[in-house]
């Protein structure tokens, strides 16, 4: 069952800020002070210490003390902030999956209400364009900023993490894409096996010369149908095994995944992104379809060559489940395709974001101040959560993030009465993706930021809280749900939804407000 955590109040809030000014004027002197307004801006990547990470004034653990072997959980307590045990931070691993708000939409168009349990907060906040700033190389800009609900001393938190813009196609890595697609007999309903032919074919079509691909299917048996190969000189090979592929039998997704991961380790590239691409309904029924065994027995291709899943997610019928716990043990993310628009959209105007790599196992770390912060709940991330003293870990997997991506959490945050000063610090942490050196960035926000009214702060933050109250309202009957702060009816809340849109220009927003609407009618 989801909670509120209450952190514990600590010391009293003006010895708090006397030692954390204190703290911060030393840090100055010494060349380590890392924090950043909550404007977009963040710490300085270069500022490390000499385990790689980045010290800062009050947000994570402290980097592990002297002797620690990489990868344990020997952390030292900072003197100016309660210890690492105290029930103020909020560790999760990034998560850039949209698929569950994909498939919702597809539900309510479909005139049917979608399942709580495949509804997760996350995946609708993460379908929107932000507004953050974008770093210059790899790694991640650090926002924080927040506004006040219609309930008392109840604000929300947006933490939004950016990276660099996506380069054009002959700017980024090759590319080495193992495609395995399922053939099954329920890939044959018009929207599966059709559409992911035409969403390849045009892929192909977009992909550089020294880019590789290759292709295997998967019904009752899986199949190397092509070997990696490069596509200069090989495009028509290419299409017409492709536009060859034709339904049969049931669904062995394990063989696939297995025979998929054998051909992209026998043609793994060098200085290259080497991504399994999985394209399925993800309807199991025959072989192993749990995805934990099925991730054991090709951990050595994502371990020891870095090769990670991106999944595509098609078909009215979609075992979300299944392909949300592959992708995410996976070291990659999942998308859902509806139609030709979302297809275009996947394969053709994010491939960049889809098939690059700017950061491994990145995780995030909220620490609430306990002077300013009564109780607080990050919105989904279910099951993205992680120890807070293995923020530090890179043993612990955390998410795999490409250009051009941003990620968003959302916090309800309830502050003391008269609360003023220091809010909360983020830090992200991420492995960069070919050195795997560790890098830190943090960013910070002040209850002063927190003035303004929710439906008068920026139009992406309106539209990043329209996402989570839908999706919270989607979740009704999950026992994980807890209603937001200040949530409006379906309602008020679709009304709102047609305003952004018409203010944004924006057609994603639009589609939401549709989405609304449907859900809207299909209660009444």
């Amino acid at each position: 069952m989801e909670r509120y955590r209450t952190p514990r109040p600590g010391m009293p809030h003006d010895r708090t800020r006397r030692l954390r000014a204190a703290v911060l004027a030393l840090a100055a002197t010494g060349g380590l002070l890392l924090t950043a307004c909550g404007t977009g801006g963040g710490s300085d990547s270069s500022n490390k210490a000499s385990d790689g990470s980045h010290r800062t004034g009050f947000p994570a653990p402290a980097a592990p003390t002297a002797g620690a072997q990489d990868g344990e959980n020997s952390y030292a307590s900072p003197s100016f902030a309660p210890s690492p045990s105290a029930d103020y931070l909020s560790t999760f691993a990034l998560d850039v999956d949209t698929a569950s708000y994909g498939y919702a939409r597809r539900t309510l168009a479909a005139g049917q209400r979608p399942d709580p349990s495949t509804i997760r907060p996350e995946e609708f906040v993460n379908s929107f364009r932000q507004d953050y700033e974008r770093p210059d190389g790899n790694g991640f800009t650090v926002t924080v900023d927040g506004a006040r609900t219609d309930e008392k001393n109840w604000s929300l938190v947006r933490v939004g993490l950016a990276t660099r813009p996506a380069a054009e196609t002959g700017e980024r890595p090759p590319a080495a894409l193992t495609f395995v697609i399922d053939i099954s007999g329920s890939m044959s309903e018009p929207g599966r096996l059709d559409l992911a032919q035409k969403s390849l074919d045009t892929m192909t079509d977009r992909l550089r010369d020294d880019d590789s691909v290759a292709i295997v299917t998967f019904s009752e048996k899986a199949e190397q149908v092509l070997p990696l190969t490069r596509l200069g000189g090989h495009r028509g090979e290419i299409h017409e095994a492709i536009d060859g592929l034709e339904p049969t039998y049931s669904t062995n997704l394990g063989a696939g995944v297995e025979t998929g991961y054998a051909t992209a380790v026998e043609g793994r590239r060098k200085n290259a992104t080497n991504r399994v691409v999985l394209i399925s309904d993800a309807l199991a029924n025959d072989g192993d379809t749990d995805p934990d065994s099925i991730l054991d027995r090709i951990s050595s291709a994502r371990r020891e060559y870095g090769i990670t899943l991106f999944g595509v997610g098609v078909g009215s019928d979609y075992g979300d489940a299944l392909m949300e716990r592959l992708a995410d043990k996976g070291d990659g993310h999942t998308v859902y395709v509806s139609g030709e628009g979302d297809a275009r959209k996947v394969f053709c105007e994010q491939l960049p974001q889809n098939i690059d790599l700017t950061a491994r196992d990145a995780k995030a770390q909220v620490a609430f101040d306990p002077a300013t912060v009564a109780e607080f709940r990050l919105v989904g991330y279910d099951d993205r959560r992680v120890a807070d003293n293995d923020f530090r870990n890179d043993r612990v997997d955390g998410g795999e993030v490409g250009p051009g991506h941003t990620v968003t959490a959302l916090y309800a945050v309830r502050t003391r009465p008269g609360a003023d000063g220091h809010l909360a610090t983020t830090t992200v942490r991420w492995l960069d993706p070919h050195t795997r050196d560790p890098h830190e960035k943090s960013g910070e926000l002040e209850t002063g930021a927190l003035n303004g009214s929710l439906w008068e702060a920026s139009p992406r933050f309106q539209v990043t809280a329209v996402a989570a109250y839908f999706a919270d309202a989607l979740r009704q009957g999950d026992e994980r749900r807890r209603s937001l702060p200040g949530a409006p009816g379906l309602s008020k809340l679709h009304d709102r939804a047609e305003k952004l849109a018409a203010k944004t220009e924006d057609k994603d927003v639009q589609q939401l407000a549709d989405a609304i609407d449907q859900a809207d009618r299909s209660q009444g």
